[in-house]
């Protein structure tokens, strides 16, 4: 007899059907639904922060800035937001993500960004890297890789150093197609020339 069946007296809402189907499941497999079901919520919820990145990375894009943007999420909830700002600003570090990480510390009246996850539209360069780093953001979910400048693995990979004192997870690959076509669309503009 179950928990639940041995306090109530009353007949549970489900009818015993449910709460004996749901004893037929071995414990393991429940865990494991419930590991994959997390999972999937939390790839869409990567696509949904990643989606308002790529709306700040079209936005810079149509300011003239390389199409970058990131966003800064804090307990589920975007608390800055950033897009290349190098050009207009004249700032060669003022880099999408910098950009989200400033603005967040500012809100937050903390330099540090403990459990925190960024969302970024192209692989962090090594200058972001270091700043994402010394923030101690927890998790850094990018879209497109770099292949000239990224800091990931694409040129170097700062967060596999194990001799650094902070260690962020790296997760690359989300909405890449998407990313890859703004940049491709703004340079090819740039040129003259059909996106490829």
């Amino acid at each position: 007899m179950s928990h639940y069946q041995h306090r109530s007296r009353a007949p549970h809402r489900h009818g015993n059907a449910a709460l004996n189907a749901c004893d037929a499941v071995p414990r393991e497999q429940r865990l494991a639904q419930w590991i994959l079901v997390c999972l999937f919520m939390a790839a869409l919820t990567d696509q949904g922060f990643m989606r308002a990145a790529l709306e700040l990375a079209r936005q810079a894009g149509a300011r003239g800035e390389v199409p970058v943007g990131a966003v800064l999420v804090f307990d589920g909830a975007v608390i800055a937001e950033g897009c290349n700002l190098t050009i207009s600003s004249n700032d060669p570090t003022a880099h999408a993500e910098l950009v989200a990480i400033r603005a967040a510390a500012q809100r937050r009246g903390n330099y540090r960004l403990n459990e925190s996850v960024l969302y970024t539209t192209l692989e962090p360069c090594p200058m972001c890297a270091g700043a994402i780093m010394h923030a101690r953001v927890a998790r850094v979910v990018f879209a497109a890789p770099d292949p000239k400048g990224g800091a990931t693995g694409s040129v170097v990979d700062l967060f596999a150093e194990r001799r650094l004192n902070h260690h962020t997870e790296v997760i690359g690959g989300v909405l890449a197609e998407e990313s890859a076509m703004l940049l491709r669309e703004f340079f090819a503009a740039k040129r003259g020339r059909s996106p490829q």
